[in-house]
């Protein structure tokens, strides 16, 4: 077995504390003193998915003084952000890189929360699309997406966005006393263009009939070599 050699390779910058714009959606550094309320509403009000916390390490919050301290404590952690809509400025969910490794240029999307107002949305691609666009252009060579393996939903997501299955770690964590075999998928950055394509052609207005909904899949326009 051979060893690769990188070229000129630089390790990846950090995220910075810059806000991510897309047509629908804006990515605002978490604050819980200007999100918190958006988040509270979103997250346990009577909009809020249960669903939601079922493979989380964290939450439910039954009282809004341990949901504060959570995103206090999630606010001065890896970069943190609230999900912004950009027509009414409400703040729909939060998510985060973690994991992030400059030095081997691996990073990771992860602690997905939205409420149901965000989930399934053109939105929720954005969001996606900002964050991998985003970590490509600081150099990283890797995007990781992980989640337990009995979560269908997120696996689907994984798989819709482009993420690469790569292998299961069994008996990888525990998590609110119960065991997680973690499934582990990525995109590389050799693979990103072919990827974006697809996310930018999904995205664009003509590829959304008068009632909001699409007219091709992100899979379709993704394998597709025409806009």
């Amino acid at each position: 077995m051979t060893t690769e050699t990188l070229q000129d390779w630089q390790p990846a910058q950090p995220p910075g504390a810059e806000p991510l714009s897309g047509r629908l959606i804006r990515l605002e550094p978490l604050d819980p003193a200007r999100h918190g309320d958006d988040l509270w509403q979103a997250l346990q009000g009577p909009e809020s998915d249960p669903t939601l916390w079922d493979y989380l390490p964290y939450g439910p919050f039954t009282e809004r003084a341990g949901f504060d301290a959570w995103l206090d404590g999630l606010a001065v952690t890896p970069r943190f952000y609230a999900v912004v809509e950009q027509a009414g400025g409400q703040a729909l969910g939060l998510l985060s890189y973690l994991n992030i490794v400059p030095a081997h240029g691996s990073i990771e999307i992860g602690h997905i929360c939205y409420g149901r107002a965000m989930q399934r949305t053109a939105g929720a691609t954005e969001v996606i699309y900002l964050l991998a666009r985003h970590a490509f252009e600081l150099g990283y060579r890797r995007l990781e997406w992980k989640c337990n393996n009995q979560n269908a939903r997120s696996k689907r997501a994984a798989e819709r966005f482009g993420f690469s299955y790569e292998g299961l770690f069994r008996q990888h964590l525990v998590i609110k006393g119960r065991n997680r075999d973690t499934a582990w998928y990525a995109i590389l950055d050799g693979e990103w263009p072919a990827i974006a394509r697809g996310f930018e052609r999904w995205l664009a207005l003509d590829n959304f009939d008068a009632q909001g909904q699409q007219v091709r899949t992100l899979e379709a326009l993704r394998g597709s070599t025409t806009a």
